[in-house]
């Protein structure tokens, strides 16, 4: 990835522990690479973060995650990887949805 990928995919995240890791590896497995994946959680409960943390860490090049302490409603979350994004495209993906290969 360079230091301005085509494409920021951003998803804002609440609680999504149970369906976080396929929206995830949607997304890593796309066929277009010049993108980056920005995990904003909006202070999630359950395993969401660490899980979230965890894809960072194994594809740092690639995924980041920004993390709320408080719940503070889905435009915050969004609004807030917006802020931080680099990309000069937009793709948004909730956190218990899935991208088809050729997405981006």
């Amino acid at each position: 990835m360079t230091a301005s990928p085509r494409v920021s995919v951003i998803m804002a995240v609440h609680n999504e522990e149970r369906f976080l890791a396929e929206a995830v590896e949607s997304v890593l497995a796309q066929s277009f690479s010049d993108f980056e994946l920005l995990i904003s959680d909006d202070g999630s409960t359950d395993a969401t973060p660490a899980l979230a943390r965890s894809f960072a860490d194994s594809d740092p090049e690639r995924v980041r995650v920004l993390r709320g302490e408080h719940n503070q409603g889905k435009p915050f979350a969004l609004n807030r990887a917006l802020e931080v994004r680099r990309g000069e495209l937009i793709a948004w993906l909730d956190g218990d949805d899935v991208m088809l290969p050729n997405k981006l």
